[in-house]
C-alpha cells in the first residue's frame, strides 16, 4: 500500500482527506509546515497532498524544502486560491499538479493515482537503466597496460562506424568482452546484442539460427522462429569462432552482408535487416583460406576493421586489476567476503604461464574464492598452480646436481614467499631450525 502525507493547517481538510483515502493508501498527516518536513525527513512517503498555506508558510517554500531532500517525490499543491498565477508557480517549482479547493474527492482520487502511476514508471526506467550499466559493465575491459590503452582507442574510433569487425586472438583473452564494449559503447547500444558460438552449434541448424525458419521447413520445426539476424536489427550480432563456419553457410552469410536480407529456411520471404556484424576467431583464417575451409570474399568483408584481442602474458600489470575485478564479481555470488590475494599466491600466478588467458585467470579466482576459508586467497587455495610450479621446477633442475638444486629451489621458494622464513619452510616441508642451518650452509641471505 502506498503511502501519503498530508500538510495543511486545517485539520478538518487533514481528517477529511484520510478517511476519504485511507481504504486506498497509508494515511499521515501534519497541521504544521516544519513538523511536516521533519516528519518526511525520517520517513519518506510515496506522495504529498500540500497545502499552498500552512499558517504564516508558503506552500511554495515549502515545496522547494520537500524536493531538496527527495527530488523525485511527486508533490500535489491544494489550493482555496487558485489562480493561474500561483498554479504555474506552483509547477514551475516542480509540483506534480495542483487541485482547486473545495476538493472533489473523484478528482483528487484520479490525480493522486496518476502522480503514483508516473513514479512507479519512472522507478521502473531507472531499474532498467540499472540494469543496462551492468551489462555495460560486465562488457568493460578490465586493463591499463599500454596495449589495452591501444585497443581502447581504436575501438573508441571505430565503435559508430556501421561497418563489420573482425576480432583475433587466442581463446579466452576476451574477444566477446571487445565486441560487448564497442555495441554498448556506439550509437547501436540500445538495439539488441547477441552472440553466436558457431562451433557450438550443429552444422545442419546454423542457418536456421541465424536466418529463422517457417514452421513444417524441417523435422522438429513445429513452429516458425526468428533467426538472430531479424533479433538483432538495430543492434548487433556478435558470431565467435567462425572460422568454423559451415562452408556453405559462408556463402549464405556474405550474401546477406552484401544485400542486407534474409530468407528464412523454408519462406521466399526477404525480410530486411540492419546488423552490425562483429566476428571472432583464434584461428588462421588466411591459412583456412589456402586450405580451402574459408571463403576469401567472406574474409575481406568481415575484416574491413580489425582488433587483435592481447594475449594475458603480453599484458601481465593487468593481472592484480583483473583478480580485484573477479573478487567483486563472485563474492557476492558465493556469499563469501575474500577481499584480496596473499603475495605469495599473487606472485604465483603472476609467474605462472596463464596459457588459457583471462579465463584461465577468472576460473583460478573462482576457485581460490571458493577454497578460501579468511579474508585473502592464499598459496595453498590455488592447487592446480602449486602443482604446475612443481612440475615446471622438476623440468628445469632435470640433471643437476643435488645440492645445486636444494639451493636454487631455497632460493627461489624465499623469493616467492618475499624472504618469509616461516612460510618458505612451510612450503618446503621442513622446519625453521633447518632451513636457518641451510642457510648459513649456502650461504645464503634470507
Amino acid at each position: 500500500m502506498d503511502n501519503l502525507f498530508i500538510i495543511d493547517d486545517d485539520k478538518h481538510i487533514c481528517v477529511t482527506l484520510s478517511l476519504a483515502l485511507d481504504k486506498l493508501y497509508s494515511i499521515r498527516w501534519s497541521q504544521d509546515a516544519q513538523e511536516g518536513l521533519a516528519m518526511i525527513k525520517e520517513e519518506p512517503p510515496d506522495l504529498v497532498l500540500l497545502d499552498l498555506r500552512i499558517g504564516r508558510h508558503n506552500g511554495i517554500e515549502v515545496l522547494k524544502q520537500i524536493l531538496e531532500i527527495y527530488p523525485s517525490l511527486p508533490v500535489i499543491i491544494m489550493t482555496g486560491y487558485s489562480s493561474i498565477k500561483s498554479s504555474v508557480e506552483a509547477l514551475k517549482a516542480g509540483a506534480f499538479h495542483y487541485i482547486a479547493k473545495p476538493i472533489e474527492m473523484d478528482e483528487l482520487r484520479n490525480l493522486i493515482a496518476k502522480a503514483l502511476e508516473h513514479i512507479h514508471l519512472q522507478n521502473q526506467v531507472k531499474d532498467l537503466n540499472c540494469r543496462l550499466n551492468a551489462q555495460k559493465v560486465q562488457a568493460a575491459i578490465i586493463g591499463n597496460s599500454p596495449v589495452i590503452k591501444d585497443l581502447l582507442k581504436l575501438i573508441d574510433k571505430i565503435k559508430d562506424i556501421n561497418t563489420t569487425v573482425l576480432i583475433t586472438g587466442e581463446s579466452g583473452t576476451g574477444k566477446e568482452i571487445i565486441a560487448r564494449t564497442i555495441h554498448y559503447s556506439s550509437n547501436r547500444s540500445n538495439g539488441p546484442f547477441e552472440a553466436v558460438n558457431c562451433s557450438a552449434i550443429p552444422i545442419p541448424l546454423l542457418e536456421s539460427e541465424f536466418f529463422g525458419h517457417k514452421k513444417g521447413s524441417f523435422t522438429g520445426a513445429d513452429s516458425s522462429r526468428k533467426g538472430k539476424f531479424e533479433i538483432c536489427s538495430g543492434g548487433t550480432l556478435f558470431l565467435d569462432e567462425i572460422g568454423d563456419m559451415d562452408i556453405n553457410v559462408q556463402a549464405k552469410l556474405l550474401r546477406v552482408l552484401q544485400e542486407k536480407e534474409i530468407s528464412p529456411v523454408g519462406s521466399n520471404e526477404k525480410i530486411q535487416v540492419d546488423v552490425r556484424l562483429i566476428a571472432a576467431t583464434n584461428k588462421d583464417l588466411k591459412k583456412a583460406m589456402e586450405e580451402g575451409a574459408f571463403r576469401e570474399d567472406l574474409y575481406y568483408r568481415l575484416s574491413v576493421i580489425t582488433l587483435h584481442s592481447p594475449a594475458l602474458r603480453q599484458r601481465r600489470e593487468d593481472i592484480p586489476l583483473l583478480i580485484q575485478h573477479f573478487l567483486n564479481k563472485y563474492n557476492a555470488e558465493f556469499n563469501k567476503d575474500v577481499r584480496g590475494i596473499e603475495g605469495a599466491a599473487l606472485r604465483a600466478i603472476e609467474q605462472s604461464p596463464l596459457r588459457g588467458n583471462v579465463r584461465e585467470l577468472e576460473n583460478l579466482i573462482v576457485r581460490g574464492i571458493a577454497l578460501a576459508e579468511g579474508s585473502l586467497i592464499r598459496f595453498s587455495d590455488l592447487p592446480s598452480l602449486s602443482q604446475e610450479m612443481a612440475t615446471n621446477l622438476s623440468r628445469e633442475l632435470a640433471g643437476c646436481r643435488l645440492a645445486d638444486i636444494e639451493k636454487q629451489t631455497i632460493m627461489e621458494t624465499l623469493a616467492f614467499t618475499g624472504n618469509n622464513r616461516t612460510k618458505a619452510a612451510q612450503l618446503l616441508g621442513i622446519t625453521d631450525r633447518t632451513l636457518r642451518n641451510k642457510l648459513e650452509q649456502y650461504r645464503l641471505q634470507g
